[in-house]
């Protein structure tokens, strides 16, 4: 078991495509129900960087900053909806082995590099892990129009107010981590994708609609450890 973790989430990019149910019931555990908002399954892929990451109760400047970008979908296991990674593309060695050992999630090493100008974000990652697919993701992207609390609006709620994720450890159980934070304040976003491959690395092709994207400046986070979703130890 691991300590509980503290860290900051900022100038995230919710980019988000409706999908075929179908097309990603293959890519999750027969354990895990497909998650849907007015009948299609959502395929999303989050840039971010993940900042003053700490044990919880320890001062934020102890922390690491580190960027990274997630593949995902959202899932219910026994009725409780959570989020379920394909992916998650991060800089720091240390971190990617820590987040593969304790949470079990399919982290890969990659360089990133983000950058803040003129009120927008340029985020680039290419993924350097050894012995994995190779995977590319540039964009530029800032918020628009005015500031909405995401429980407001359904859409919105349903893709970012997701309080946990699932995985699978080496011996196919199924583990949960919490994770705690205020709800979502969110903008429309302005996004320009001048290279993607993360969705081909997971052996999905780009949908075909236009994605919905928000923009969100952050919020504080807390993860609990790792524990079997069974309840067993």
């Amino acid at each position: 078991m691991v300590v509980a973790l503290e860290m900051d989430w900022r100038h995230l990019l919710f980019e988000n495509w409706p999908v075929d149910p179908a097309l990603l019931r293959p890519h999750v555990p027969d354990v895990l129900d497909l998650d849907t908002h007015d009948g299609k399954a959502w395929l999303s892929v989050v840039p971010f960087v993940n900042g003053a990451i700490r044990p919880r109760g320890l001062p934020r400047w102890v922390g690491l900053s580190l960027p990274e970008i997630n593949v995902r979908t959202y899932v219910t296991y026994q009725g409780k909806p959570a989020v379920y990674f394909f992916s998650l593309d991060a800089q720091g060695v240390a971190g990617v082995l820590g987040a593969r050992l304790f949470h079990h999630l399919p982290y890969y090493y990659a360089r990133i590099s983000l950058s803040v100008e003129d009120g927008g974000v340029r985020f680039r990652s290419r993924r350097r892990h050894p012995g994995a697919r190779p995977a590319t993701y540039e964009a530029t992207y800032r918020p628009t129009g005015e500031p909405f609390s995401a429980p407001e609006k359904p859409l919105a709620a349903f893709l970012v107010e997701r309080y946990g994720f699932y995985a699978e450890d080496l011996d196919d159980n199924l583990r949960f981590t919490a994770v705690e934070h205020d709800p979502w304040t969110l903008y429309s976003a302005e996004a320009r994708i001048t290279e993607n491959t993360l969705l081909g690395a997971e052996r999905f092709d780009r949908p075909d609609a236009d994605p919905v994207s928000y923009y969100s400046p952050g919020l504080e986070v807390t993860a609990s450890s790792s524990e079997r979703a069974d309840g067993r130890q």
